[in-house]
């Protein structure tokens, strides 16, 4: 009998704190019913950038879908190209467009330093030797490697020498989003759970936090040689690719491709890789507004660089006063007016854009927007 009770009291215990975390992520799911994207609306009288996904996963991997099923997601969501690094598939694919939107082959590489991203390959990779010389295999095969989620608890970059030889850096992740909500299941994982079940966007967008240690991260490995600075989808099928895919975009403005997207596969794929490695691709929250119109003006070369004391100007996109700030890190510093940026010092500086964006309850909290490539701050007497 005595037992019977205390069984009877743990199953009344266990479905109370059922019923309450039903509770506590409908709190969520109520409050994104009266979420709004974007943000900052898109401005009509600025032609459109070509924008796709970078690092997305299929079948071949641990992704959910198939290669046309991404393809398809990418379509909905308004892509033109998506970057396929299933991992470890050391095959050298052929780029291809499948459902109007261009499959760019890769590989996401698990070398014995962390997770590698390459592209661009020339050659084939040999996977033994790829997992153990990490960007110099990448080199010697001709493509363009990227750290991936290099700050990451989980996978973190640990070999020095190739971070500092390594292209190009992912800032942001949607994978360390994911993870790191994971760690703090009652501030960001359930929040963003509730809000996805009525409002998926909102529901992936509450997973975004702003990553300083990745950023400086970023800073230290680019001080003697910018990094490429990329927004990684880490797509795997979960949450939905469209509904990913329509939060964050890597977007070609003009300067990194100056013509339009070729018809032929081969040579639509070499322009995205390029426009990649240009330094002038951008990273931004779509979800938050189209970056169109977003641009460093200034005494700043093609190759991103200028001085000691120049003074850059950020031109932002058409935006509801209040909504939208500049945020600067390392070697400048935001002037009076917002919108300006003086460089103080040797070295590289990010500018970004960052909006105050709809909170996990009924509150806003500010969320990086658009993040181009850094720029290199040579001293006042260096010619350029």
């Amino acid at each position: 009998m005595k037992r019977g009770v205390v069984v009877g009291k743990l199953l009344r215990a266990l479905v109370g704190l059922v019923l309450l975390g039903v509770g506590y992520i409908g709190f969520f799911t109520f409050a994104a019913l009266f979420v709004e994207y974007p943000v900052v609306p898109t401005h009509t009288g600025i032609p459109p950038w070509p924008r796709g996904a970078f690092h997305v996963h299929t079948e071949r991997s641990d992704g959910e879908g198939t290669a046309k099923e991404v393809a398809v997601a990418a379509k909905a969501a308004g892509l033109q190209f998506v970057v396929m690094t299933d991992h470890n598939d050391f095959t050298l694919r052929e780029p291809v467009f499948l459902e109007g939107v261009l499959l760019v082959p890769g590989v996401e590489i698990s070398t014995r330093y962390g997770h590698l991203v390459a592209l661009g390959l020339r050659a084939p990779l040999e996977g033994d030797r790829a997992k153990q010389e990490g960007v110099r295999a990448v080199e010697v095969a001709g493509g363009l490697s990227v750290l991936a989620h290099p700050v990451q608890q989980r996978n973190p970059w640990k070999d020095p020498e190739g971070a500092l030889r390594a292209q190009g850096f992912e800032q942001y992740s949607a994978d360390t989003f994911f993870r790191e909500a994971v760690r703090h299941p009652f501030s960001r994982l359930l929040p963003a759970i509730g809000a996805y079940l009525i409002n998926p966007v909102h529901g992936v967008m509450t997973l975004v936090t702003p990553q300083p240690e990745t950023t400086d991260k970023l800073l230290e490995l680019s001080h003697d040689r910018s990094k490429l600075v990329l927004c990684s989808h880490d797509a795997h099928g979960r949450p939905r690719y469209e509904d990913v895919f329509r939060s964050l975009a890597m977007y070609l403005p003009p300067a990194a491709l100056p013509a339009p997207l070729s018809a032929e596969p081969r040579v639509a794929a070499d322009q995205v890789v390029q426009a990649l490695a240009s330094g002038q691709a951008i990273c931004a929250f779509r979800a938050l507004g189209e970056p169109m119109g977003f641009a460093v003006e200034g005494p700043v070369t093609a190759r991103r660089e200028a001085r000691v004391g120049d003074v850059l100007r950020v031109r932002l996109p058409p935006h509801p006063p209040g909504r939208v700030r500049v945020e600067a890190r390392g070697a400048g510093r935001v002037l009076q007016d917002g919108n300006s940026v003086e460089l103080t010092a040797e070295g590289p500086v990010l500018i970004e854009a960052w909006v105050l964006a709809p909170g996990r309850f009924f509150g806003s909290e500010w969320k990086p927007w658009i993040a181009p490539g850094l720029v290199r701050v040579l001293p006042r007497d260096a010619g350029i």
